[in-house]
């Protein structure tokens, strides 16, 4: 990937819309990174709300060609690969930082064990700019000692100076942007092996888990995780269930 460009910002409703409008008005070029202070509407997954206080977190989001001139290096990987490639850059960054029992946790989301959330990521392309643009974002909690009770009381949260890690907001910048593009180049290169190295970053690998995958449930243990191929369960008896990664809405051990 070539060098990135940042955008620095104040506070704003997120990253991820001010990429998205520098794609609509047409100033938006491939590596741009777009970093915020704090953001006032910062979201997750199924339209969450990603709590962004001001100067304690990495709010990040990067414009990314996937055709043309300046696309990856090998051309453009799936969806599913490139969200992949995504968690497995935070993951390569806080671990630099020296945040080793970080994990990945299906889809988006980074964990220390618990599990409590430390990062999430969301990969997103739209309508009103170019078709082949989309707009990775990053949020990782960075010096946060303490968050909101309703927040801590939906769920488990931490930041890297929770785990002990004494690392700036800056710091964490530089260790993603070092990660990304190879693991983007890999998503294109070789899927398959940005599969298996997100399985292993799960921790699931050879695990039993429960599938939820549209409306349906399946149980057995993972074989593979291909983005292509799909998740492979082995279910029993020599039998094996492939189900495709796109529709696959979570993954757990089951006990």
């Amino acid at each position: 990937m070539d060098a990135f460009h940042l955008i620095r910002h104040g506070v704003v409703d997120s990253t991820s819309e001010r990429a998205f409008a520098a794609l609509a008005d047409g100033s938006a070029e491939h590596g741009d990174v777009h970093v915020a202070t704090g953001q006032s509407a910062g979201r997750g997954r199924q339209g969450r709300v990603w709590l962004s206080a001001e100067g304690e977190g990495l709010y990040a989001s990067v414009v990314l060609a996937l055709t043309g001139a300046h696309a990856i290096k090998a051309g453009m990987p799936s969806p599913v690969a490139l969200s992949m490639a995504c968690g497995l850059a935070v993951l390569d960054a806080v671990r630099a930082l020296g945040l080793s029992t970080a994990r990945l946790d299906w889809p988006n989301d980074l964990v220390t064990p618990g599990p409590a959330k430390v990062a999430g990521i969301l990969v997103e392309s739209r309508g009103g700019g170019p078709p082949d643009m989309c707009v990775l974002g990053f949020g990782l909690n960075v010096l946060q000692t303490a968050f909101p009770p309703d927040l801590e009381a939906e769920r488990a949260v931490t930041s890297l100076a929770r785990e002990g890690i004494t690392a700036s907001v800056e710091e964490a910048l530089g260790a993603l942007l070092v990660a990304l593009p190879g693991r983007l180049d890999q998503a294109s290169a070789d899927p398959t092996a940005t599969g298996g190295d997100y399985l292993a970053a799960t921790g699931l690998g050879r695990a039993a888990v429960r599938v939820i995958h549209g409306q349906a449930e399946s149980t057995g243990t993972i074989q593979r995780m291909d983005p292509s191929e799909g998740l492979v369960l082995a279910t029993g008896a020599g039998k094996h269930e492939v189900i495709e990664l796109a529709h696959v809405r979570s993954v757990a051990a089951t006990l």
